[in-house]
């Protein structure tokens, strides 16, 4: 079976790694990915966002399937075009992958269904969403109504900071607002709601659109700096499982979160197929809702994955062809960690450019497997390209093995101005 997967980040180095173990696999094709991944499969030069030509490749080489990786094809409506060329593509479509591309839509649904969540409002001017977060208190979560590469989330300690951050917004800031057309040319939407007080983890789940099956949990590490200080990032670090996420609570997550939302959605006539990803906060009243995402998280992917005993490319296959009723898989009992590691600047503007060095000695620690993010080859040596450029992941008995074996494998590697968080797995390792 000739696969496709389209990405080039740590999350689609994990997944590439992960299919290139499918005994269904006869090829392997990348668009564009990255040095690492050109170590598992063959990378194709063509841009993530270039659907025209990611489609006729497709049906030029005969790929059998194709995954994507990122929310912004999804939400773009790649697996549509796919689809309508004859492609067999994991989902979501266009259509139901609006549950990420608008925090404004999930929200309203989550207060139809009733699902838990945060108090909120939608705001389409600065003056009233700032008269509401005044209401609320401080703190307060501001948040862009679209896709902002996991970053378009405030969490404002004082007025001052709402304010700005809500002109912000409205001035254009993160560039992905949702356009609401033709009712209201030209104008953004944003969304202001309660900051809630808890533990924040993630939950996975994969559906057929009639059935859907949990995968697994983990929990990310979202700020930039040690102790959970600085801005939102894309994540800085992950480990799986998660110990608050109990199976009770998993059990929560399926029946009063992912069933619901699929329930709801298949009501508005938007089956939906594919990953589901849900951000619960654990709270002194229970979990509640922070968001969904229609893909694999990012450095989530890369701690479930290896955790992952069955074959991937069946259940992804299982899953488009609506066949997940009686499937089943099997997770290693064992914790993986990844930790990120970033170039200086990130997440805002990084350096880039850097020669890396130490991959190999890393690659030797027992259990340690190393995800590319942002890297590219460069002659004969590997350069530091992205935000965050390697995803540094070790398997342990424990949380404390796991990650011991990832920072030792982390203090092999160097480039100039390359930077990480030093605590990672800090929650699960206080419990």
């Amino acid at each position: 079976m000739k696969v496709l997967l389209v990405g080039s980040g740590g999350r689609e180095h994990a997944l590439a790694w992960a299919l290139a173990a499918s005994p269904l696999l006869s090829r392997l094709f990348v668009a564009p990915g990255n040095a690492g991944i050109a170590g598992v499969a063959d990378c194709v030069p063509i841009a993530a966002s270039d659907f025209p030509r990611l489609v006729g490749f497709a049906v030029e080489t005969g790929i059998d399937f194709a995954v994507i990786g990122a929310d912004a094809q999804l939400v773009g409506g790649l697996w549509d075009a796919f689809e309508a060329a004859g492609i067999r593509a994991l989902g979501p479509s266009k259509a139901a992958a609006v549950l990420e591309g608008s925090k404004g839509f999930v929200k309203d649904l989550c207060a139809q269904a009733g699902i838990p969540t945060a108090a909120y409002r939608r705001f389409r001017a600065p003056e009233p969403a700032k008269a509401f977060a005044d209401s609320l208190g401080w703190p307060v979560v501001i948040k862009a109504d679209g896709l902002a590469a996991g970053k378009g989330v405030i969490i404002a300690a004082s007025k001052a900071e709402s304010d700005k951050a809500i002109d912000f917004m409205f001035e254009g800031g993160f560039g992905n607002l949702v356009d609401l057309g033709a009712s209201a040319p030209g104008r953004t939407e944003i969304v202001v709601e309660e900051f809630m007080t808890g533990e924040e983890a993630s939950f996975f789940a994969l559906s057929d659109g009639r059935h859907a099956i949990a995968l697994a949990g983990a929990q990310d590490h979202k700020r930039v700096g040690d102790g959970d200080v600085g801005p939102n990032t894309g994540g800085m670090g992950a480990y799986s499982p998660a110990p608050v996420l109990t199976p009770a609570l998993e059990a929560i997550a399926m029946e009063k979160f992912i069933r619901p939302t699929l329930a709801a959605l298949a009501a508005r006539g938007m089956a939906y197929m594919g990953i589901l990803y849900l951000g619960l906060m654990i709270t002194k009243h229970g979990p509640k809702l922070v968001e969904y995402n229609c893909r694999f998280g990012d450095p989530e992917a890369q701690v479930l994955l290896p955790r992952l005993k069955s074959d991937l490319l069946t259940a992804l296959i299982a899953a488009r062809d609506g066949m997940l009723g009686d499937f089943d898989l099997r997770w290693s009992p064992e914790t993986a960690l990844t930790v990120v590691m970033c170039n200086k600047g990130y997440p805002g503007t990084p350096e880039k450019g850097h020669v890396i060095s130490g991959l190999e000695e890393a690659a030797k620690i027992s259990g340690v497997t190393i995800f590319h993010a942002g890297t590219e080859w460069r002659g004969d040596e590997i350069i530091a390209t992205g935000g965050r450029v390697l995803d540094v992941t070790a398997l342990g008995a424990t949380v404390a093995e796991a990650q011991a074996r990832a920072y030792e494998a982390v203090r092999c590697i160097h480039w100039d101005g390359c930077f990480y968080r030093s605590d990672i797995g800090w929650r699960a390792l206080k419990r």
